[in-house]
């Protein structure tokens, strides 16, 4: 049996095409393929801008600065990827770092509404392995205190909350393209908006604060998307729908298989969500499958089956923010890192090597 990896990262000749033209036209700078995937992917997900960047910290950094004040506190679930807090932190306010569900995984609001204070300005729910957020919840929170959302979608390029897909949301929904991801390019991002406000101010900000040719009207960054990812981005477009349905039935196979072995708890999908399975994530109870997650993972490797740790650690235990904001406990995250162990789901693998990943999880219960 061939090694079966934990996530793919392979261009079809149509995206590397795409960016060999880009290459032999010398245009390698953001231009016409980045104002023409912006327009694409605005349709795509329903939102009336979308504005391309380097990468999706970045993204997240552009939203950010587009309207947050020194000081300001955010509500950031502690168990996601560490830009999500990072960017907060480094735009001059406070990540405030909250507990999660620990069955969907995803922001617990109930926690969150305690940590609410006077110099609360937004929230950050994330779509975490592509799970959508109950959008309409989380709407409800922000509007009955006054808060500015920044979805952060990194890991949920398809993903849908109701009829609606989740770009198409205010205030602000950030991607990534990192190779890892639903969509790759290399490296870039995209920020979604429905306000033309925000739109204008991160056009300016990635960009060095330029209107006009060597006219800086604010200070910014160089954080502008390449033409040779933007190419390859169209292309992908193009292609996601049949990427994601393989992942989805993937995901449908090792569901109805993993069901039956005790001591396996998959992420449980949020109600009226349609998930984009960046990761398939699992919750190991090492007393009731006589198995640790990392005993698991290691007798997952023995058998050809690749597995992966998506977090270790939450980042209020990450030692940047120890330092900064002192120690905090949050039980629902600690354990969730303790526990939870990614199995293979991408569009690479077929519906029988989802099964043969089933069986090797059943193999090594004991």
């Amino acid at each position: 049996m061939s090694r079966i990896e934990i996530s793919e990262v392979k261009l079809t000749e149509e995206e590397i095409q795409a960016a060999v033209d880009v290459l032999r036209s010398g245009n390698l700078r953001q231009n016409g393929q980045c104002e023409a995937f912006e327009r694409e992917f605005a349709s795509m997900v329903e939102a009336r801008h979308a504005v391309t960047c380097a990468n999706g910290t970045v993204a997240l950094h552009l939203a950010y600065l587009s309207f947050l004040r020194p000081g300001d506190e955010v509500l950031v679930p502690s168990f996601t990827f560490m830009a999500t807090g990072s960017m907060v932190a480094v735009s001059g306010a406070r990540p405030v770092f909250c507990d999660i569900d620990p069955e969907t995984f995803l922001i617990d609001l109930a926690d969150a509404e305690r940590r609410i204070t006077e110099r609360t300005r937004a929230i950050v729910p994330v779509h975490l392995f592509g799970n959508p957020v109950d959008a309409g919840a989380v709407s409800d929170f922000a509007a009955r205190h006054n808060l500015t959302v920044v979805w952060d979608a990194a890991q949920a390029h398809g993903a849908r909350w109701g009829k609606r897909d989740v770009g198409s949301f205010n205030d602000f929904v950030c991607y990534s393209f990192y190779p890892s991801k639903n969509m790759f390019v290399g490296e870039g991002g995209m920020v979604c908006t429905n306000n033309g406000e925000y739109d204008d101010k991160m056009r300016l900000l990635r960009s060095h604060g330029e209107s006009g040719k060597y006219r800086h009207t604010l200070l910014g960054f160089n954080y502008r998307m390449t033409d040779v990812e933007a190419a390859i981005g169209r292309r992908q477009l193009l292609r996601l729908d049949e990427m994601l349905a393989k992942r989805r039935a993937n995901a449908d196979v090792l569901s109805a298989g993993l069901e039956s072995i005790s001591g396996i708890r998959p992420q449980k999908w949020t109600r009226e969500g349609v998930h984009a399975w960046h990761q398939y994530c699992v919750v190991v109870d090492a007393e009731e499958f006589g198995c640790s997650r990392d005993c698991l993972a290691e007798r997952l490797e023995k058998r050809g089956v690749a597995s992966g740790v998506h977090y270790p650690r939450g980042l209020h235990q990450q030692p940047v923010f120890e330092e900064l904001y002192g120690p905090l406990n949050l039980p629902v995250t600690e354990k969730t890192a303790e526990t939870i162990l990614a199995l293979p789901v991408h569009h690479g693998l077929t519906v029988d090597d989802a099964a043969t990943v089933v069986e090797a999880v059943r193999q090594c219960r004991g």
